[in-house]
């Protein structure tokens, strides 16, 4: 199955599949690939979802490369946003798990990225060793 197929038959983002980083908008610049023929699509999970989960803290978006799906967070990487980044994860989870299997069943080895929308500022402390446990170190540009 292919992420657009998986995506077109997941109920609650049906509509959106977008052809190559589209869907990031001006955060596009934040995935570098090495080859733009192996880039599948891409969908807004944030602004798809926020009619079904106005209140939630949804994740930002889904990307395919070489037939594996990856799942980035463009967000601020400062101490007082992990927990907000770690309830978005794990938003994310139970909506794969709950919602959006076939696109799951895609995911990449290490399918989860936060990109830095800013500078780094988690030191070291109890929220940068919760972000190293769940494997989530904020990083600046997505190389795939």
């Amino acid at each position: 199955m292919t992420f657009k197929e998986a995506v077109e038959i997941t109920p609650e983002i049906v509509n959106g599949f977008q052809t190559g980083l589209t869907a990031l908008g001006k955060h596009k610049e934040k995935i570098a690939v090495s080859n733009t023929r192996l880039l599948e699509g891409s969908v807004d999970i944030d602004l798809t979802t926020k009619p079904l989960y106005p209140h939630e803290n949804r994740w930002d978006y889904a990307l395919a490369y070489d037939k594996k799906v990856y799942f980035v967070e463009v967000h601020p990487a400062n101490t007082s946003e992990v927990d907000v980044v770690l309830k978005k994860l794990q938003w994310l989870k139970d909506w794969l798990k709950n919602k959006a299997p076939h696109i799951s069943s895609l995911k990449a080895d290490a399918p989860y990225y936060w990109i830095q929308s800013s500078n780094f500022a988690i030191k070291t402390s109890p929220q940068y060793r919760r972000i190293s446990q769940a494997k989530l170190i904020p990083i600046k540009r997505l190389s795939l």
